[in-house]
């Protein structure tokens, strides 16, 4: 299969990983919505925008549409859905990348953070995977691909080799992604008659993104030399490729998908 005439919607898409699989998706010939709320660069520790990586796919001859999409705000995402519904009639694939790292612990962190991690990375996938149903069961077919790190997997039982306090995790972002890591399956389950796939696409390593590296970069002096996700790109590619029926339900890591398939 290829994703020629395929359409996809990516949220989360401005910079970083989100905008890898955006450019690897209209590399395969999928239309892409570039979905995000970033339409001005603010800090320059997060270069990107909706406009610019749709401008970056456009000058490869790839076909893009930027769409304002804040995973927070479900009219937002509704609007968002409904403006690539307009432009190109369809939604085959969504891709939801969007996340955010809060500061602090169940000590420290203010309730604002701790509304802002559930809003966006809970509530987020959910409310994005619902706005994009009705057009894929429309179409008779659709993947949905969440992005998650490996953060989801249970810490275990302690006592632990050291305190919590050393830890760098987020302490809310690993337990929102194995909600998400569940949300899948159980979704995969609920939706393979209908002939939706859902999956899980992990990332293996951390990849210095924008995002990523945000709190450690000098505000005054930021770098700009980030990586790329380009298993990431790739992985989301195949993933949309296969058969609706074939792959569903999955957890699948990026790099075991290009390695396996020669990507």
């Amino acid at each position: 299969m290829t994703l020629e005439g395929k359409v996809a919607i990516v949220a989360g898409a401005s910079r970083g990983i989100g905008a890898d699989i955006a450019k690897e998706l209209a590399r395969a010939g999928a239309k892409v919505a570039v979905g995000a709320r970033t339409e001005v660069v603010r800090d320059p520790r997060l270069p990107g925008t909706i406009h610019s990586v749709a401008a970056e796919i456009a000058a490869e001859g790839g076909s893009a549409l930027p769409v304002v999409m804040n995973v927070r705000d479900p009219d937002s995402i509704e609007a968002a859905v409904q403006r690539t519904v307009e432009e190109w009639g369809a939604v085959d694939i969504l891709v939801h990348n969007a996340a955010i790292f809060v500061p602090g612990d169940l000590r420290t962190a203010q309730l604002r953070h701790i509304n802002v991690s559930l809003e966006v990375n809970v509530r987020g996938p959910v409310l994005t995977a619902r706005a994009v149903l009705p057009h894929m069961l429309a179409r008779g077919e659709g993947h949905i691909i969440f992005v998650s790190g490996g953060g989801g997997a249970m810490p275990g039982p302690g006592p632990y080799p050291e305190p919590a306090e050393q830890t760098s995790a987020d302490g809310f972002f690993g337990p929102a992604e194995a909600f998400v890591w569940h949300f899948t399956q159980t979704q995969a389950r609920q939706l393979q008659s209908a002939r939706v796939s859902v999956n899980l696409l992990l990332l293996t390593r951390r990849v210095r993104t924008p995002g990523n590296i945000f709190a450690e970069n000098d505000p005054q002096h930021p770098t700009l030399e980030f990586e790329t996700a380009d298993s990431m790109g790739k992985a989301a590619v195949w993933i949309s490729e296969q058969p609706v029926d074939a792959v569903t339900g999955s957890i699948l890591v990026d790099t075991d998908v290009c390695e396996a398939n020669g990507l």
